[in-house]
């Protein structure tokens, strides 16, 4: 009874000491955020690519895309849809504030989302394919284009179980709907009002192959663009890339014909640098660069031999055929605007001809400085030359001789300098 006893009571007072179990708590979940309010660019695309695989690395819950943007590059379009279907994490894409709207590209980009959502007074559509700079695209490329787009729309509805009839409207006929519109015709989940509501109305919402959502503990973390993002998306346009590598090439073509100038080379290094920046993220074909090239070696060349203009006219076509060839792949928006192209070459070619052409003439012009400059100059004699003396020639007072005496105050012509020594001959009568 005793060893009973005192077992109970040492069982008691263990049982006080030990720590007291933890309490049920709920885990906070993740949401991450990125912001999208700019064109659709290889340098957006890269940013939403890396906010997804860091939202991923962190165990996020969701991450939500606020989009508000007028469309921009296909291709960079469905590298996000891809990266919008390899996703772990479910994908909200949230057309977002009042105002903001998902056109063009936008809108493969909303229907691709796991969750699609727009805020009040916002609106999407208008999917119909354009070139460059807004331009139309010809009647047989354009039809192309728009059977393989409408093809792909209706795939990405049809994968998220959205309306297709009404995506490949958006892209045929460039129809567009409000926030309202679009959730009766079954383009969009839900409205919500700001981030806070969506995350609401978004919490214990079952994601097909994603599970279910678990928001009513959230934390927001915002994703934000680096530096490299910013000038990426800055300079990933076919265009703008384009004019960089001209100013670069320019810069150190003037470097090159007139050393010791440095700013022009740096200007030139530095535009050169970000244009091969660019082309990391654009479809560059390599032999449209080595054609640019080519067209520089043309233009040094003519400054050191004399073809009469014919290397600058292959220099200029070689330009011309670089830059046609610079951008390739089958969208419209990665080749150059003829906007662009055609002043942009008229200005570096005549540049290119015109520095050639100064080089040349200077070449071939009679030196003003140094001996040579001194040969065939008129002065006067300052002391007689019989056969030595002095002479005033180019503002100043030379020794001289001469093969034939010559009077003070005669005018003489400079025959040829020899240790700083003037041969003169008269040019009157001594």
């Amino acid at each position: 009874m005793k060893f009973r006893c005192l077992f109970l009571f040492l069982s008691i007072m263990v049982a006080l000491t030990l720590p007291a179990p933890p309490e049920a708590r709920s885990e906070t979940a993740m949401v991450h955020v990125i912001r999208v309010a700019d064109t659709i660019s290889p340098g957006m695309a890269s940013f939403i690519r890396s906010g997804i695989r860091k939202a991923a690395d962190e165990n996020s819950s969701l991450i939500v895309i606020e989009l508000n943007t007028p469309g921009g590059l296909a291709d960079s379009m469905r590298d996000i849809v891809m990266t919008f279907y390899e996703s772990k994490i479910p994908v909200v894409v949230f057309v977002s504030p009042s105002g903001a709207r998902a056109a063009s590209a936008g809108v493969m980009i909303t229907l691709a989302a796991d969750v699609a959502a727009m805020a009040p007074a916002t609106n999407i559509g208008a999917a119909h394919p354009v070139g460059a700079g807004g331009q139309e695209i010809n009647k047989t490329m354009s039809e192309k284009v728009t059977n393989d787009m409408v093809a792909y729309i209706k795939g990405i509805a049809q994968k998220r179980g959205r309306n297709a009839d009404w995506a490949e409207k958006a892209v045929r006929e460039s129809i567009s709907a409000t926030e309202t519109e679009a959730l009766k015709a079954g383009i969009i989940d839900l409205i919500a009002k700001d981030l806070d509501d969506l995350i609401r109305k978004l919490d214990g919402l079952e994601v097909k192959g994603k599970g279910k959502l678990a928001l009513s503990d959230h934390q927001k973390v915002f994703i934000k663009e680096n530096l490299r993002t910013k000038i990426l998306k800055t300079i990933s346009n076919p265009n703008v890339a384009y004019i960089l590598m001209m100013i670069g090439l320019a810069g150190l073509y003037f470097e090159l014909s007139h050393p010791g100038t440095i700013f022009p080379g740096v200007i030139g290094g530095i535009c050169i640098i970000l244009a091969f920046f660019a082309f990391q993220a654009l479809p560059v074909n390599y032999a449209g660069i080595l054609l640019i090239l080519l067209s520089i070696i043309f233009f040094i060349l003519e400054m050191k031999i004399a073809s009469y203009g014919m290397l600058s006219v292959a220099g200029i076509l070689s330009l011309l055929l670089g830059s046609l060839m610079l951008f390739e792949g089958d969208s419209p928006e990665f080749r150059l605007s003829w906007g662009v192209l055609l002043p942009t070459l008229t200005i570096v070619s005549g540049f290119f001809a015109g520095l050639a052409a100064l080089v040349f003439k200077s070449q071939i012009s009679k030196p003003r400085t140094g001996s040579k400059g001194l040969i065939g100059e008129i002065g006067v004699v300052k002391k007689g030359l019989n056969p030595e003396g002095k002479v005033f020639v180019h503002g100043e007072l030379w020794n001289a001789f001469s093969k034939n005496p010559i009077r003070e105050g005669a005018k003489i012509r400079v025959v040829r300098m020899e240790n700083l020594v003037l041969e003169v001959e008269a040019i009157d009568s001594p």
